[in-house]
């Protein structure tokens, strides 16, 4: 079996948004999907539809002997076991995992698309992809991260909490 590395983005603006994504790090490591590494918390302004409460956002690197489809399946199998409901395009949610990257794979189908196509758009993806890789490069854009992250025109504040924020 080869181990893969993936990269997922997590964000909650329902309930206690921080252990939100812990308790998806820990259902992800139980599916295995094995979290190496993670960013900061992001405190970020909603996006696509501002009428909601702020998320806090993260990024973790992992690795997995799952292909992207199974990781998708699982990752579909946490969202809805922890609440997750799709009736509002870009609405609130109680937990959001998207696939950002799956070693340098690309794949553009109707159900996944990776690297995932609003990267390059989305501040509150960049900055915590900027903390943990910044020379990676997009394999489609062939740009690094941190690159990718100047060139962001994306308006929505975005904030790196510290350590001892108490946020929920």
């Amino acid at each position: 079996m080869t181990n893969n590395t993936t990269v997922l983005g997590l964000g909650s603006n329902q309930g206690n948004r921080i252990e939100s994504l812990k308790k998806a790090v820990h259902l992800l490591n139980e599916k295995g999907i094995i979290h190496q590494t993670h960013s900061s918390y992001y405190e970020t302004e909603p996006w696509g539809n501002h009428q909601q409460p702020d998320f806090i956002n993260a990024v973790i690197v992992a690795t997995t002997h799952l292909d992207p489809q199974q990781i998708l399946k699982e990752i579909n199998e946490i969202e809805l076991s922890m609440g997750r409901t799709r009736n509002i395009h870009y609405g609130p949610r109680t937990i959001d995992i998207d696939i950002l990257f799956y070693n340098q794979l690309i794949i553009e189908t109707k159900l996944l698309t990776i690297p995932h196509p609003q990267i390059q758009k989305r501040k509150f993806v960049l900055y915590p992809l900027q903390e943990l890789i910044p020379s990676y490069i997009h394999p489609v854009l062939q740009t690094s991260i941190e690159q990718l992250s100047q060139l962001c025109n994306d308006p929505c504040r975005v904030v790196k909490l510290q350590w001892h924020e108490t946020v929920s």
